[in-house]
């Protein structure tokens, strides 16, 4: 019998401020529900602009503590109302001067299940990261919530194929991959990476992008955001470029096993060949 989870992406553009951002992403988890998804993933710093376009200290100022800072409260109830797992990616503050960029992880009935951290910043034009963000310290955690194991790698995580295969390792079955990733720069990257690691690690991925260009740089955020499954194919199309967008799709979690048994990654792995990777 198809063990099918419903599961939910939410793209935005910039509204101006973080409240009617909040505001936005909650209208957009209740219309998700209301599809009946079970499971919903917001994108990168989902209620600010990207700031990382500049380097300026101001933007400290979008902080907040997690589990205990509001945003999260008001996410947890949110999740308990709908009866919906919530990924939902922040700006962190640890203490005064120590931010990471962050995903919290919210069960269907509200609790927090807790956190993944970006482990990977870039520091390129555009994309100031480690202006704003200590790397990430919490490994690659995977999440038992209401619709199975769940992993999260944010962004530009996804360029490094090390953090994937852990989350395999770990028995991700879904893994969301919130981003804020601009035409100029990567578009040619965003349906090939993502599909080529589900195929790689035999898990979906849920792949989601911001909209539209912010008044802080010239980054064309695309869109486009979609789920692929352990076999590299889109569940259905992908997202507008353009505008807001929430999609709903199936993932039918028994082709893990069909794809699995198929081809034998996990089988034939030799680790023991790999200790130069890490030790030269």
């Amino acid at each position: 019998m198809a063990e099918i989870v419903r599961a939910a992406l939410v793209q935005q553009a910039w509204t101006g401020d973080k409240d009617s951002m909040i505001a936005a992403a909650l209208r957009h988890i209740h219309a998700a529900a209301d599809q009946g998804a079970q499971v919903v993933c917001l994108q990168e710093l989902f209620y600010g602009p990207y700031f990382c376009q500049v380097q300026d200290a101001d933007y400290y100022s979008y902080t907040e503590a997690i589990p205990d800072g509001p945003t999260t409260r008001l996410l947890q109830k949110a999740a308990e109302t709908h009866r919906i797992v919530i990924i939902a990616p922040m700006y962190e503050e640890e203490q005064p001067g120590l931010y990471y960029n962050t995903a919290a992880v919210i069960d269907a009935d509200g609790s927090y299940l807790g956190k993944y951290r970006k482990n990977h910043l870039p520091q390129v034009k555009g994309f100031w990261e480690k202006f704003y963000f200590r790397p990430g310290n919490l490994g690659y955690p995977v999440f038992d919530t209401a619709v199975g194991r769940i992993g999260v790698y944010i962004c530009y995580d996804r360029h490094f194929p090390e953090g994937w295969r852990a989350l395999g390792l770990a028995g991700a079955k879904i893994v969301f991959n919130p981003s804020a990733t601009s035409r100029g720069l990567s578009a040619y990257l965003w349906r090939l990476e993502q599909p080529a690691a589900a195929v790689a690690n035999e898990y979906y991925i849920g792949a989601i992008n911001r909209v539209g260009v912010e008044p802080l740089g010239d980054n064309d955020f695309y869109g486009g955001s979609y789920f692929v499954d352990p076999r590299g194919q889109l569940v259905g199309d992908a997202a507008s470029d353009t505008t807001d967008e929430v999609i709903v799709r199936d993932l039918d979690l028994g082709k893990l096993t069909e794809v699995r048994d198929l081809w034998q990654f996990y089988r034939d792995r030799r680790p023991d060949s790999y200790e130069g990777l890490v030790n030269p």
